[in-house]
């Protein structure tokens, strides 16, 4: 059985690399690396697979699940340039790859005791990943 929780944040970025000159970073990332950055809305699907506890009759207690998300995640993340404000994508591309593998591996320790922990991260309606370690 898995068990799902959605969040929401708000962040806005630029793809591009410094080690390429603009017309190299135009090219591979189009609109995306406008120096002037751009934002979305993402929406973070959080699922755990895990057994049920008998006592209780939760994988995980969802008020848990969505206070982990909250600190690591939300608070971090949203109404924040990724570029410029989050350490971890000062050399880190952040795609929406690269964003999907750092929220798993912020949320990873604080989930696994309870199951197989796995993400979909949808930057746009249209675009989205999933991850679960593998």
């Amino acid at each position: 059985m898995k068990i799902v929780r959605r969040a929401t944040f708000n962040s806005a970025h630029r793809l591009y690399r410094k080690d390429w000159d603009n017309e190299k970073n135009n090219e591979v990332f189009g609109l995306c690396n406008n120096v002037n950055f751009h934002g979305h809305n993402y929406v973070l699907e959080v699922g755990i697979d895990g057994k049920i506890n008998p006592e209780t009759g939760y994988i995980i207690d969802v008020k848990i699940l969505k206070n982990i998300i909250k600190t690591e995640v939300e608070d971090r993340y949203d109404h924040k340039n990724l570029n410029l404000d989050c350490p971890e994508f000062f050399e880190l591309n952040p795609t929406v790859e690269n964003i999907a593998l750092v929220c798993y591996n912020r949320l990873l320790p604080h989930l696994q005791s309870y199951g197989k922990l796995s993400i979909k991260l949808f930057e746009t309606e249209k675009n989205w990943v999933e991850y679960d370690g593998e």
